[in-house]
């Protein structure tokens, strides 16, 4: 394979792309949209009795979107799928059933469970019309978090995904007790786009479109388009934020509102980090306090315009059309978006924001340090694919053999010609991000997906803890990892 910038490759296959149809939907999502009922939280499925079981199937779905029906795919007929809920040490039982056309499995996204077995096992395959039974257990240290669960059977990820298949897996714990976040009023927010014809059907990607990552023009919360979150003047609004998209960036701001970081991927951090604004790639969590200490009144929670890179939105080629105006999909370049409103409702007593949120554990210098360059390059037939290390993905092939119990430090690089962003993903072992281009991470945060900009060089430190067996570690640009962007650690034992 050979090493090819996206503008020659655009430049070859111009003739095959055709245009997207953008769905009347999106006129929901301009800045003039009108808010729509209080946000659903959909159905929860707790443990009891340190169990939590359940069935789950997936499977065609038809669904309201605005005016729009559409067959889009689901858990158990919701959008997003059931949240589960369990707590630390709790067991997980899922007999799980594929009723789609196509092979299928799950993937427990941030959840440190073992990747063996019928368990965090992205290597087993249920074929159509088959169920599996999913059996672990949480280690009884687990950290609180806001995880959750999606197909990962190699080529079909970023078609299932954006189909609709995501659903939450949150883990109560500590930082549910800290009394500040107790009080807070909660909100469960899944970002998720489509691409809908007129008929009603997901639409096919185009070579283009799979290249730079699918995106679609509606982009809903919650199953809802621009829906309610009220919150009492005086108090706190926590929101649990997860972006299931398989490609699409969001670049969060609340009008009128500081947005407090309390927990990323991993967890909680240490104290509130006060932002103007939040991006989440796909695959990132974050969770976020809203003081309720501005005029009663209706304030929108906006996706902000964002370039990730490549041929993108004035990122050059086509007479600065670029690729994602070419195609109305890939680009993230947009309006802004409206995807919420928060809406002042009632009163109570002032409640501050909590000063300590917990203990982030400072990682020991690593006992082995790796590099992995992230690139693309030309593959027969006119194809695209997405390498490591100049290597595509190979599940006979173990790229990274880890020894458990010990700390290793992996220096991401991006060195794609055309500068495009790569959110990497590391299965079962969180890790904490080191450096940026050499410069110290702000504070200190547990993480398994962290994005990597174009030309960007990020250092992150892993301890391997608790569990062995083969797992893997990808880029979360969906199709960039059905296209090859994915690597095999083994985590043998000590």
């Amino acid at each position: 394979m050979r090493s090819i910038k996206r503008r020659e490759f655009l430049g070859l296959s111009a003739g095959a792309t055709t245009a997207i149809l953008l769905s009347q939907c999106s006129k929901a999502q301009t800045q003039g949209s009108t808010a729509s009922p209080t946000l659903l939280q959909g159905r929860v499925i707790n443990s009891q009795g340190g169990l939590l079981s359940l069935d789950l199937e997936a499977n065609v779905q038809a669904v309201s979107l605005g005016d729009r029906r559409a067959n889009l795919l689901a858990f158990n007929g919701q959008l997003p799928g059931p949240r589960l809920e369990a707590k630390p040490g709790d067991t997980v039982q899922i007999r799980f059933t594929n009723r789609l056309n196509q092979p299928t499995n799950l993937h427990y996204h941030g959840l440190h469970i073992t990747p063996q077995g019928n368990a965090d096992n992205v290597f087993l395959s249920v074929p159509p019309g088959e169920r599996l039974t999913y059996e672990f257990t949480l280690p009884a240290d687990h950290p609180a978090g806001t995880f959750w669960y999606h197909p990962h059977h190699h080529g079909h990820v970023a078609e299932q995904v954006f189909g609709g298949l995501a659903g939450l897996f949150t883990v109560r714990g500590e930082l549910d007790e800290v009394p500040e976040i107790k009080a807070a009023q909660e909100a469960f927010v899944v970002l998720q786009d489509f691409d809908i014809t007129s008929a009603g059907a997901i639409a096919a990607p185009d070579m283009m479109a799979r290249m730079v990552g699918r995106e679609g023009p509606l982009i809903i919360v919650n199953g809802q388009l621009n829906p309610e979150l009220p919150l009492a003047q005086g108090g706190l609004l926590r929101l649990r934020l997860l972006n299931a998209s398989p490609s699409r960036f969001y670049r969060l701001q609340l009008e009128g509102h500081s947005l407090h970081l309390v927990a990323t991927d991993g967890g909680a951090i240490a104290t509130p980090v006060e932002l103007s604004e939040l991006l989440l790639a796909p695959g990132e969590r974050a969770e976020v306090l809203v003081q309720g200490n501005r005029e009663p009144n209706q304030y929108r929670l906006l996706n902000l315009p964002y370039d990730r890179g490549g041929m993108m939105m004035g990122g050059g080629g086509m007479g600065g059309m670029g690729m994602g105006g070419m195609m109305g999909q890939g680009s993230s370049v947009a309006a802004t978006q409206t995807l919420a409103t928060v809406t002042y409702r009632g009163s109570v007593a002032v409640l501050p924001l909590p000063q300590q949120l917990g203990t982030v554990e400072l990682l020991p210098n690593p006992t082995l340090s790796r590099r992995i360059e992230f690139n693309m390059a030309m593959g027969p037939g006119m194809s695209m694919a997405f390498l490591f290390n100049g290597k595509t993905f190979d599940a006979q092939r173990i790229d990274i053999a880890s020894k458990l119990n010990t700390v290793e430090e992996w220096e991401l690089v991006n060195v794609d010609p055309d500068r495009m962003d790569h959110p990497f993903h590391l299965h079962v072992n969180p890790f904490q991000v080191i450096s940026r281009n050499g410069q110290p991470e702000p504070y200190q945060a547990w993480k398994d997906t962290v994005l990597v900009k174009g030309n960007e060089t990020v250092r992150i430190r892993i301890p391997f803890r608790t569990f062995t067996g083969k797992t893997v570690y990808h880029c979360h640009i969906l199709d960039h990892e059905d296209l090859g962007m994915m690597g095999t650690v083994n985590i043998q034992p000590a």
